[in-house]
């Protein structure tokens, strides 16, 4: 009916999907084929170079992959991190892509992702368009509803929005003005990451004013947070098993953010900051953007330079470790301990976590290395991937 009554049919979000987009990523396969009959672009590539094809070979809908390759969905068009769809396909599903695009005469080598949005011709929006000319979120439609969580950077509350249980981050920024305004609108664009199952985008933002703060909202995930689950008397139990394949989704959330260019700055990797969606789904936990903070243009510029990002590497993998021990031992670390104390006898005393009897001795090794006295010697996210999964295999 919406076709009928003149719906533009390669319309896009703030995140650049397309309708197409969507209808791959459930898995509706008579939606798709509508689309196509109204000549959807098969190849339209979404914010983050991802086609329709890459989240239909990533979700596993075979049929709806099928299809898209049928009507002339490039096999090997690359997203802006080199990813193909075949990539992120499991083997049967990439080997029989792979074949159906040969017999339709496609060349397998690898299309290099190019931005062709200063053409103008295939946007329905401008880029700049996410949160500059529109706020994104009416503040008045936001229901605060209990506070979560405080820190330095601002307010943690949960809330509803359009009937939708969300997290409000109210973050502290001193003397709102224009400048910081513009720095706000370029900067939370960039956590609206649909790309990836163990991260949790960004839904939306409100500037301020009108509302009192700079807000941030995304999902409210049914477990709370990973500090709810530990902490905090749910009914389930969080044994080794089940610990290892949580560091596992948060390794590799992390390993992604990690591959941005530039780094997202200020992102500080603790429990409180990462939901629980299912701990019956294949991926149970989201890193979520929680405890960013805020700053000027000025600062963010010295947070991108290359040894800061170093540094911010090596800051992440301690405080994996930090939350591995915890996930073990599901305890509050440093409990007695004020967050200053911390960092005072961290730095000066090489104050490290006390590994309590009956850890698995994996585990233990693990976390030494990732604690390592010298930043330069502790793992990428990557490299500690593989290391998890073989834990998990055991």
């Amino acid at each position: 009916m919406l076709i009928m009554r003149g719906a533009r049919i390669n319309v896009m979000n703030r995140g650049d999907d397309t309708p197409l987009h969507l209808a791959a990523s459930h898995g509706h396969r008579d939606i798709l084929a509508k689309l196509i009959q109204c000549k959807a672009d098969t190849n339209a590539a979404n914010e983050h170079g991802n086609t329709p094809l890459h989240y239909a070979c990533f979700w596993a809908h075979d049929l709806v992959a099928e299809d898209l390759v049928n009507n002339g969905a490039q096999v090997c068009i690359c997203n802006k991190y080199g990813e193909t769809p075949l990539d992120k396909a499991k083997p049967p599903l990439a080997a029989h892509l792979k074949e159906l695009g040969e017999k339709q005469g496609q060349s397998l080598t690898k299309v290099p992702f190019k931005d062709t949005f200063w053409k103008g011709t295939t946007r329905t929006r401008p880029r700049n368009g996410t949160l500059n000319k529109h706020a994104g979120i009416d503040y008045k439609q936001l229901s605060m509803l209990a506070k979560i969580n405080e820190n330095h950077s601002g307010e943690l509350w949960q809330g509803r929005w359009q009937g939708t249980e969300i997290v409000v981050k109210m973050l502290h920024v001193r003397d709102w003005t224009t400048r910081k305004s513009r720095d706000f609108n370029e900067e939370y664009p960039k956590l609206r990451i649909f790309s990836h199952p163990n991260v949790l985008p960004m839904l939306g933002a409100c500037q301020s004013p009108p509302a009192p703060h700079p807000i941030i909202i995304t999902h409210w995930m049914p477990y709370g947070s990973l500090y709810n689950v530990l902490h905090e008397g749910t009914n389930f139990v969080v044994d080794q098993t089940q610990a290892v394949k949580f560091a596992l989704d948060i390794a590799c959330g992390m390993a992604f953010l990690h591959t941005l260019e530039p780094m997202i700055p200020r992102h500080y990797l603790n429990s409180k900051s990462i939901m629980v969606r299912n701990l019956k789904q294949t991926f149970p936990v989201n890193l979520g953007f929680y405890n960013f903070g805020f700053f000027p243009e000025c600062v963010v510029t010295t947070l991108q330079k290359k040894p800061e990002e170093i540094n911010r590497r090596s800051a992440d993998m301690w405080s994996f470790a930090v939350l591995l021990w915890e996930l073990v031992t599901r305890e509050v670390p440093f409990a007695d301990l004020s967050n200053m104390e911390i960092g005072m006898k961290v730095a000066l005393e090489g104050l490290r976590p006390t590994i309590p009897p009956g850890i698995s001795p994996h585990i233990c090794k693990l976390m030494k290395i990732c604690m390592n006295e010298d930043p330069a010697k502790r793992p990428k996210f990557d490299m500690i991937v593989p290391i998890l999964e073989k834990m998990q295999d055991k």
